[in-house]
């Protein structure tokens, strides 16, 4: 039975996520949890009050330094770490064996374990399985490690065999050793970036009476890539019912990778390293505070954090501090740096009990990675030339309502000139559609759901659309949810990859997808039930090849400005491609000459909601009773609308040509949907 009486209390859908708790001899833990690094029975720059403060619940301490200083003797003396350094919490120590793992030139390995030279005073020492958890046993630590022989993720296949397998050997020499200590023990999986070891490792110590398990020999020369693929690999064979351990890891995007992918418990030395060298951690990436841009701003470090550096302190003295090289600036650039750790902990098991951790997911991985210049307030100075908000043939303008668009500067055409881009999408194509109860499985409604997004710009449609399926996932569960699949048309790529490059004015962009759209033309939501896909290149060569539709939002550049777009022959070849469903077009647009455009190509046609300057706005079905579904209940155009063509003068689409216009007018005069109701 585990020592630790560990509870599962979460699962997160559409992720490996968990949020659980756990007992320890000094206290209860909620993960996930993240670890100070306190090497030699201190977090370097921080008094135990510091940690508390920021939220710190759990330290970790390292036995072969405290083996080699102060040594075995103090700490029998005051009878532990805890006494020793007044901290009254839970105590994680490391074996030493990536210490050891550090030292190749000043130490031999054999079975028995590692013989090395000290640092301090040049004495040697044998660590073993045995004399590990002896000191760590005398430290008093609450959970110990096995010892383990750590060796580069990247070691051929051989030499990581047989560090493997000396770490299994090692590991039932440290069980044997724990006897009835009421410490827990973890073992590590090894096995560096080789799947079947890995697997091997993880299979035999699942057979041991472990309290929990870890993952050792990452973050040791793989790429972030490797990184992510064998923690995964490794958690799909970890029990549930245990701790699960990622050593030495990481940056906070390191850490929400790990958590998607079933890790509880981290440790690095990161938070506080970095802070040394001026570098604090927001929700927005990292701030560099060396920079002269802060030399002058009187703003916290991160607006709504409540630590004390950001209560008390200014960006403009720090910058100071770091400047001049005072230990207060790695001080006080550490307690925040420890509070954000923590709040990001605390906010992923939050979001891990509501049950919308895909959804956080999605949207921190993107924001954790932003680099500093997104975090600049009042730059005084530029070291590079300031970034242009022109690119191609668009620019970025701001009204007076305080909102960013998109221009293409040689039609003067703006994108949402009116309402912010989000909310427009939300308006006419999200909530006009009903997305949000379609996404749902209803009977006869249980296959995948397919929208076009035709015109991405700068994504603010298939953005929407996106944040919606997060929604209805967070408040129903992946299990409730018809797959949902967006595929994107595009010839200019350029909003979309300046507005990302300000992704500062325009918020639905903060969100890891349009960036992977614009590096690899495709997405997949980490749940599983979402994938996003880009046609690039022109619409009218993608019509017959792309996916039928059941949602199209048809929002290219206006008729004057992308005549091509909205001609009777395209709308035509539309609804021939969706002649196997009941598909349903929306668009911003309420001209007359849109309106018959589809009327002609045999569209059945409704007006649909204002948004913006625009009184109302076009829905068009493939069916003559396809209103009768739709969740507004929608009346198609009638003789009222009629009256108003035949006195219009602009009836007829633009390219059509003098002698075709009765037989035009005779057509829409005959279309269904005015001859008799439906």
């Amino acid at each position: 039975m585990s020592r630790l009486k560990f509870t599962l209390e979460a699962e997160a859908s559409g992720s490996k996520a968990r949020a659980a708790t756990f007992q320890t001899l000094h206290g209860e833990v909620n993960t996930p949890v993240f670890m100070p690094v306190g090497t030699q029975a201190t977090v370097k720059a921080q008094t135990v009050d510091t940690l508390k403060a920021t939220g710190s619940s759990v330290l970790l301490a390292n036995t072969y330094h405290l083996l080699l200083r102060p040594g075995p003797v103090v700490f029998k003396k005051f009878g532990g770490i805890h006494r020793f350094m007044n901290w009254d919490g839970p105590v994680l120590t490391d074996s030493g064996g990536f210490q050891i793992f550090s030292l190749p030139a000043e130490r031999a390995m054999n079975e028995d374990g590692a013989r090395f030279q000290s640092y301090v005073n040049g004495d040697f020492h044998l660590l073993s399985p045995e004399s590990s958890i002896e000191m760590q046993r005398t430290i008093g630590s609450d959970i110990m490690m096995v010892l383990d022989q750590c060796i580069p993720s990247t070691a051929p296949y051989a030499q990581a065999e047989a560090a493997m397998e000396l770490t299994h050997r090692w590991a039932k020499r440290s069980l044997i050793a724990r006897g009835d200590s009421p410490a827990a023990l973890f073992g590590i999986v090894q096995g560096a970036c080789h799947h079947d070891l890995r697997k091997k490792s993880a299979a035999f110590l699942c057979e041991l009476p472990f309290d929990g398990l870890a993952i050792g020999g990452l973050a040791v020369g793989e790429t972030h890539a490797e990184r992510y693929e064998f923690t995964g690999l490794v958690t799909e064979q970890l029990p549930k019912n245990l701790p699960r351990y990622l050593m030495g890891v990481g940056t906070p995007i390191d850490i929400l990778e790990a958590v998607h992918r079933g890790v509880d418990m981290f440790d690095c030395i990161i938070p506080g390293q970095l802070a040394q060298r001026g570098v604090a951690f927001t929700r927005r990436g990292k701030i560099m505070l060396r920079r002269v841009a802060h030399k002058f701003s009187d703003a916290p470090l991160e607006a709504g954090c409540d630590c004390q550096t950001c209560r008390e302190y200014s960006r403009a003295y720090l910058h100071h501090l770091v400047k001049a090289d005072e230990t207060l600036g790695w001080h006080l650039l550490g307690i925040h740096n420890f509070a954000f750790y923590h709040r990001l902990m605390r906010d992923m098991r939050a979001s891990i009990v509501r049950n919308d951790f895909a959804t956080f997911y999605e949207q921190h991985r993107f924001e954790l990675g932003r680099n500093d210049e997104e975090n600049v307030i009042h730059p005084v100075k530029k070291r590079h030339p300031v970034r242009s908000k022109v690119l191609g043939d668009y620019d970025i303008v701001t009204g007076p309502q305080g909102f960013s668009s998109i221009r293409q500067i040689s039609s003067g055409e703006v994108m949402h000139s009116v309402n912010r881009p989000s909310d427009e999408a939300n308006r006419l194509y999200v909530e006009q559609s009903g997305l949000a109860a379609r996404l749902l499985q209803r009977e006869g409604q249980t296959g995948e759901l397919v929208i076009w997004d035709v015109g991405l710009g700068a994504a603010s449609n298939a953005m929407a659309a996106l944040h919606c399926f997060e929604k209805v996932l967070a408040e129903h569960g992946l299990s409730a949810l018809r797959p949902l699949r967006i595929v994107s048309f595009e010839w200019d790529l350029d909003p979309l990859k300046l507005a990302a490059r300000f992704a500062s004015h325009f918020p639905h962009l903060r969100h890891g997808a349009p960036q992977a759209i614009l590096a690899e033309g495709k997405w997949r939501h980490a749940s599983g039930g979402l994938n996003w896909k880009l046609h690039h290149g022109d619409f009218l060569t993608f019509i017959e090849s792309a996916a039928v539709p059941d949602l199209i939002f048809y929002d290219p550049f206006s008729a004057k400005t992308d005549t091509g777009l909205w001609t009777v022959e395209v709308f035509k070849r539309i609804a021939v491609h969706c002649a196997s469903k009941s598909a349903e077009l929306y668009t911003y647009s309420a001209a007359t000459g849109v309106r018959v455009s589809l009327l002609t190509a045999g569209f059945f046609v409704a007006a649909g909601v204002g948004t913006g300057p625009k009184a109302d706005t076009t829905l068009a079905f493939t069916r003559a009773n396809g209103h009768r579904s739709h969740p507004t209940a929608l009346g198609l155009l009638g003789e009222e609308w009629l009256a108003r063509w035949r006195r219009s003068d602009s009836k007829f689409p633009e390219n059509i040509a003098e002698h075709e216009k009765a037989a035009f007018e005779k057509q829409i005069e005959g279309h269904p949907q005015f001859v008799r109701p439906f």
